[in-house]
């Protein structure tokens, strides 16, 4: 049997009653074909490009990955393509994970189509809705100079607490905060979800970071509640930043 030189990537599955429009898409993943689409059956189509195994088969692709920059670069041309495919009205969009391949384009179908039922629930669940994200970091805390010339060593292991405890209770007003602008743009939301906390490079990790899974008539009011909760974030000593609006990365799960 030949062997193949490439692989099928599949950036996303589309469901629309047209062949997805393809003019002015992005170029998609470097060293790939550019992307197209195939029709699974009448209204769902995957999304995909050729792309070489000299550069994305398993050997090869598993030392890339060490390469943030290059990860960082095929992560936002991935993105694009999804996003090319997002904005039209007349599309629901599921995202593949980075990196999905299929040794060919009918392998590739054939997986769809046997999760065809899990995609369709998935696709229920999206329809009409994006992504927001917020994420809530602390405003710097200075705490209160201690005298360098106290008038006692008590005064100065008290001036000391006093300023231990001035950062934790701004700490505590922060994550109080950030809590609360969750749980009140949870409301405006179908879904939502917080990141799970795990240790961060930098003296400033979030303290919260969440998705939203928002129907697009409700827009609006989430965008201004959003901006009512950053007010009452800053009050608190904490910076929160909205994104979006994205596909619906945190939403799909697995389709199976």
């Amino acid at each position: 049997m030949p062997r193949h030189s490439t692989a099928t990537y599949l950036y996303c599955v589309v469901r629309s009653t047209r062949r997805p429009v393809l003019a002015r898409v992005p170029a998609g993943l470097p060293g790939a074909t550019a992307p197209a689409a195939h029709k699974v059956d009448g209204t769902l189509w995957l999304i995909v490009a050729d792309v070489p195994l000299d550069v994305y088969g398993p050997s090869e692709l598993e030392p890339r990955l060490r390469d943030l920059d290059w990860v960082s670069r095929v992560a936002l041309a991935h993105e694009a393509v999804v996003e090319h495919f997002s904005r039209s009205t007349a599309t629901i969009v599921i995202p593949a994970k980075l990196f999905t391949m299929f040794s060919t384009i009918e392998k590739a179908m054939d997986d769809v189509a046997g999760r065809r039922a899990g995609i369709e629930k998935v696709m229920a669940q999206i329809a009409g809705c994006e992504e927001w994200g917020i994420r809530v970091t602390r405003q710097p805390v200075v705490a209160a100079d201690v005298e360098t010339r106290p008038a006692s060593g008590s005064a100065f292991l008290q001036a000391k607490k006093a300023a231990r405890d001035a950062v934790a209770v701004a700490r505590a007003q922060a994550a109080e905060a950030a809590e609360r602008a969750f749980h009140a743009l949870a409301r405006h939301a179908r879904d939502s979800k917080q990141r799970e906390r795990r240790p961060e490079t930098g003296t400033n990790p979030p303290i919260l970071e969440a998705a939203f899974l928002v129907k697009e008539r409700a827009r609006g009011k989430f965008k201004t509640e959003a901006r009512r909760q950053a007010g009452f974030c800053a009050a608190a000593g904490a910076d929160l930043t909205l994104t979006g609006p994205w596909p619906a990365y945190n939403f799909i799960g697995d389709p199976s």
